[in-house]
């Protein structure tokens, strides 16, 4: 049985500035996404696209700063809406307060989608298009995002039992019984494993929105199962079912991928001028 290091939240303090390991994970995901986007550039189909169709640096530049608005404004609201909405109700001036903590993952995957509709239209391209080149560069980012969880101590796991070899006790969760990492598990399943499964799938071209769904089932499937590991919200508890919100969340993004990738291979193939490139 493990005891959780007590890590500094803050990594560098100089005079009154600090600066705090979960804002370096999020300046790491967003050099991440920048890094794999480049290279997601020599991917079929986007390789062969040429005059308006082309890809550049400058669009996955732009794609991130939409990215970036949009998990702060949709993980921020998600959070309110999806968690605590009587309370923000009731305090709505507190929606701002995000040095308080509570951002969700769903709002910031809706406030995601909201940036990419915004680029694909500014850019007159298809919305599918612009879903599949940004799929696989996302998990990285989102590994990233679960050490920022463990350093903080946060987002604990559910009770363990002691004989397992990893388990860690968190005493800023009130007790000092063994629990899972769940963040471990999460940065493991729902960031390095579903990036490298993603990576691989979306290195072949598929009809147009099915690198986004596989995302968006992929990354349903194991939060899904990363939630039986993670101790519920205090406030919401097990909700029905025996699930967590998270797991109801997960639930709808499990049948739309599927759903997605059906429909969309009935779709024509990208249509590219391969003799031009």
């Amino acid at each position: 049985m493990l005891m959780y290091p007590q890590i500094d939240p803050v990594a560098v303090q100089i005079g009154p500035l600090a600066v705090h390991w979960y804002g370096l994970t999020y300046l790491a995901a967003f050099a991440l996404f920048l890094f794999l986007g480049t290279r997601r550039l020599n991917h079929p189909p986007f390789k062969y696209m040429r005059g308006d169709q082309a890809w550049s640096r400058k669009d996955v530049e732009d794609i991130l700063f939409l990215g970036v608005l949009g998990v702060i404004i949709g993980g921020r609201l998600g959070y309110c809406l999806f968690y605590k909405p009587d309370y923000y109700l009731t305090h709505p001036l507190e929606i701002f307060a995000v040095w308080q903590g509570g951002m969700s993952f769903h709002g910031g995957l809706l406030g995601v989608i909201g940036s990419m509709l915004w680029f694909a239209h500014s850019r007159k391209r298809s919305w599918l298009q612009v879903a599949d080149f940004v799929a696989p560069c996302v998990p990285t980012g989102l590994a990233a995002g679960r050490v920022g969880n463990f350093i903080n101590g946060e987002l604990w796991g559910r009770a363990a039992s002691a004989d397992l070899p990893w388990a860690m006790v968190f005493p800023q969760s009130g007790s000092m019984i063994a629990r899972h990492p769940s963040q471990i598990y999460q940065m493991l399943m729902e960031g390095l494993l579903l990036f490298i499964l993603l990576w691989i799938y979306a290195r072949k071209e598929h009809k147009p929105g099915q690198v986004a769904a596989v995302f968006l089932f992929g990354y349903g499937v194991f939060r899904f199962i990363a939630e039986y590991f993670r101790e519920p919200d205090d406030f919401l508890g097990i909700l029905s079912l025996g699930m967590s919100m998270g797991q109801w969340l997960c639930i709808p993004m499990i049948a739309g991928g599927a759903l997605m990738w059906l429909w969309c291979g009935k779709n024509a193939p990208y249509s590219v001028n391969r003799s031009a490139a």
